[in-house]
């Protein structure tokens, strides 16, 4: 049986937000498992690896797709002025933004580095909204609003409120750079994903490794460069997938929407596995985070599809 015309629209109606969720959660819980590996690795060694186990186990996952369908493939791919896109897309996110990230995860606490990856949603859809012309209305930009509260409750520190120390504000720089980045691949998402994400992975990867090492960092012992690796590969390789499939789908605005609650999940992961307290503001984010979340998943597929056309 054949899927007819309305039930395909409607599932990639569906199909947007969830890779962009699960982008999200992939992402959320790099955090504190990154804390952990940046205590005994040079900050842009390990901002390298991540990259770098993003595309080698990407590329191992296209060898075995081709291995698998030998037939000759009809996957879009990035062509002519779009590799300027992707080249803008891979020094933003790929070379500047991980190391400015591990730098300041080295000198903050994990729990607030995960709070401020929110501020990378924030950058999504301004630049979106006002820099790439994507076009917005009021239920999407109040789910977004509530999305962006419910960070903000997150962050929030009872007695000190809000405070930006050097290393913070670091992290915020990663942000914009991935904000810059996640536009810049919105151009370049109707190509196939996982090939997009491999060459976003080798090639910062690589930069950033060499980088480090012609200024003297280490490589980590077999242990802790496995687990680099293999972190790299499903918070940066994996959820970019998704991310770009979000982005082909929904757009980057709605797309950084929904990924902005990456800092929930991994303040949910830093609790249950961590053993880290959950205080009365996270809950209340989360609840602020579904209600966005839900005005976006009933946005209907004329307003979304007026807001891709935007920006074709």
């Amino acid at each position: 049986m054949h899927a007819t015309p309305q039930r395909r629209t409607v599932a990639s109606h569906v199909r947007g937000p969830l890779f962009a969720l699960l982008a999200a959660v992939l992402f959320g819980i790099s955090p504190p498992l990154a804390k952990r590996l940046v205590n005994t690795t040079n900050p842009h060694l390990l901002a390298g690896l991540l990259y770098l186990g993003s595309g080698v186990g990407l590329g191992a996952m296209l060898l075995i797709r081709r291995l698998w369908t030998p037939t000759k493939s009809t996957r879009e791919r990035v062509a002519g002025r779009e590799w300027v896109w992707l080249a803008g897309a891979i020094l933003f996110g790929g070379v500047a933004a991980p190391v400015l990230l591990m730098t300041g995860l080295a000198r903050t606490e994990a729990s607030a580095a995960s709070l401020l990856l929110n501020m990378e949603g924030v950058f999504t859809a301004l630049l979106a909204w006002f820099l790439f012309r994507e076009e917005v209305n009021r239920r999407v930009a109040f789910g977004f609003a509530l999305i962006l509260f419910g960070s903000i409750a997150v962050s929030w520190t009872r007695g000190t409120g809000f405070y930006l120390s050097p290393a913070s504000l670091l992290i915020v720089a990663a942000c914009a750079c991935w904000g810059v980045d996640n536009n810049l691949t919105r151009k370049v998402s109707h190509a196939d994903a996982p090939t997009t994400a491999m060459l976003k992975g080798m090639v910062a990867g690589l930069v950033n490794v060499l980088l480090a090492l012609s200024v003297g960092a280490k490589f980590p012992k077999t242990a802790g460069l496995g687990a680099s690796l293999g972190l790299g590969f499903v918070s940066y390789g994996l959820s970019l997938v998704c991310f770009i499939i979000g982005l082909r789908h929904v757009g980057a605005a709605r797309t950084g929407a929904y990924f902005a609650t990456a800092p929930f999940i991994g303040a949910l992961v830093a609790a249950i596995f961590f053993r880290e307290h959950i205080a009365a503001n996270v809950w209340l984010a989360g609840a602020l985070m579904a209600v966005g979340v839900w005005l976006h998943l009933t946005e209907s597929r004329e307003q979304m599809e007026s807001a891709l056309k935007s920006v074709r």
